[in-house]
């Protein structure tokens, strides 16, 4: 089956076991941008404490740019690699207060989604998902970001091979997906990966995927 159909029929089975998820309103860019940064490698839990611990010491961005790494990664203990991710805010804020001479990322709204990327992944830690991430949420651009569930969900289905990386995925994947559909088809696989068709014990008996799903044939199928 092209892999173009099959990645349609999957969105669509996915709508009708799952529903619709909505966008919400554009968000903040950079303050998605920075959080997006702080859920690198953890929980959405510890990201918003991480967080609000963050903006209840520095209720500013300029606050922020004045703190020094060492207070910026006190603040931001609880989302793991701490100094890592102090540096990448520190040093971005930093570029685009020199850049831009103002702490807003709300330009980007008038970029193309390929210069945005390109802005946004110059910059160490800031990744390709981490970029993704921002310009969907913040920004409703029609781009896929590949979470741990998604790149598990799509080796299983098919979608991608078994040695393509979450960062290779970030180009193929979005290649396959109907147009306009990147993002309900983002959130419906999340749901689907934490509910469903999880890690270590797949509830394939659940499965409204198992006529697409390799892994279901060569493992569960009898």
């Amino acid at each position: 089956m092209d892999l173009s159909h099959k990645a349609n029929i999957i969105s669509n089975t996915l709508e009708q076991f799952m529903g619709i998820p909505k966008r919400g309103g554009t968000k903040d860019v950079l303050e998605c941008l920075i959080s997006t940064i702080l859920s690198q490698n953890t929980t959405d839990v510890n990201r918003d404490k991480g967080y609000i611990q963050l903006r209840k010491k520095y209720p500013t961005w300029e606050q922020v740019l004045k703190a020094s790494v060492k207070s910026i990664e006190e603040q931001i203990r609880i989302v793991g690699l701490g100094k890592q991710k102090a540096e990448t805010i520190k040093n971005f804020l930093t570029w685009l207060n020199q850049e831009y001479g103002e702490l807003s990322l709300e330009f980007i709204h008038k970029m193309d989604t390929e210069d945005a990327m390109d802005l946004l992944c110059q910059h160490k830690g800031i990744g390709i998902k981490t970029a993704s991430v921002t310009l969907s949420f913040a920004c409703g651009r029609d781009v896929f970001p590949v979470d741990t569930h998604i790149h598990r969900i799509a080796k299983r289905l098919g979608l991608i091979q078994q040695n393509c990386s979450a960062e290779k995925a970030h180009y193929e994947l979005p290649l396959i997906i109907p147009e306009g559909k990147s993002y309900p088809f983002h959130m419906n696989l999340i749901y689907f990966g934490r509910q469903i068709c999880n890690a270590r014990k797949p509830l394939c008996d659940q499965c409204p995927l198992t006529d697409y799903c390799l892994y279901y044939k060569e493992n569960k199928q009898s």
